[in-house]
């Protein structure tokens, strides 16, 4: 059974004939009828009594007229629903944010894009990259924020790249130079992040190509936390500089990391060739904006 031959039966009964029918629907009577008698034939009953000009439904063509009207009444809430997604006036946003950076980098963006979108529902989570990357590959969010090289499986589109600093006490010899090289670092303990965190591997990567693997003192999911620690003595963490510049902590020196020439290069992932929600794209292009603006 087609929606358009439902239609265009409907048309017959809201005209009272198949003469008028035919110019609403913009066909010839003669199609008009045949498509009439088509959904007879289909359905196996009599739904109109034709005598004469005059077409009078049957019990048969009752029941059919009433279901057709909210058939083709359920199409067109479909299509005006799509059009609202894709002008944007409902339907939702889901992102996995990292708990590294997000304050900084995205709250403005979600007061604009709330203000432009307000019929958009944000859903937010928060994890590691790692697990970030998991969330965009299982469809459980539509962008990821997650740090670069992004695997071969996912498209992305760059967010901000920042050099990663080194928190030190300000009482360590070392606390009064202006860069330091990672080398410089081998013996002192260092205060790392949890597991899941993209920015552990940065690290400890460029430990192993200086010839050194560092002694852990502790990891924390919590920046404020290992600030704390490194203010106590435990040892030297690492931060971008980004995050670093907010949380000036007396008794904590930020010094710039070079040899190597370490970044944390933060991007938005979505999976390679999946359809990308319209909420998701404008989210996308706003995140353009503030990148070059």
């Amino acid at each position: 059974m087609e929606l358009r031959t439902l239609r265009i039966f409907a048309e017959v009964v809201r005209q009272g004939g198949f003469t008028q029918a035919a110019k609403t629907v913009f066909l010839t009577q003669s199609a008009v009828s045949k498509a009439v008698r088509q959904l007879e034939d289909e359905l196996g009953v009599t739904l109109l009594d034709r005598n004469g000009h005059k077409s009078v439904m049957t019990d048969a063509g009752e029941v059919v007229f009433q279901r057709a009207l909210r058939i083709l009444a359920e199409q067109d809430d479909l299509k005006t629903e799509l059009a609202e997604l894709q002008g944007l006036t409902k339907g939702m946003l889901r992102l996995g944010l990292p708990p590294i950076g997000s304050d900084a980098l995205f709250a403005p963006m979600f007061a604009i894009y709330r203000r432009l979108y307000p019929g958009i529902d944000i859903h937010l989570v928060e994890h590691g990259s790692k697990k970030l990357e998991d969330m965009v590959r299982d469809g459980e969010v539509d962008l990821g924020a997650s740090l670069l090289p992004a695997p071969d499986e996912f498209d992305w589109q760059n967010v901000r790249k920042e050099p990663i600093d080194v928190l030190i006490p300000a009482s360590h010899p070392l606390a009064d130079q202006p860069i330091i090289a990672l080398k410089q670092l081998q013996d002192m303990p260092f205060i790392l992040f949890d597991s899941a965190f993209a920015l552990n591997p940065i690290i400890l990567n460029a430990c192993r190509s200086q010839g050194f693997t560092p002694s852990i003192a502790a990891r924390s999911s919590q920046i404020n936390f290992i600030i704390e620690l490194v203010y106590a003595g435990l040892g030297i963490g690492f931060l971008p500089r980004l995050i670093a510049e907010q949380r000036v902590r007396d008794g904590v020196r930020h010094i710039t990391l070079t040899e190597p020439d370490l970044s944390w290069d933060m991007a938005w992932v979505w999976r390679r060739g999946a359809y990308l929600p319209h909420a998701a794209r404008a989210w996308l292009e706003l995140a353009a904006r503030f990148q070059h603006g």
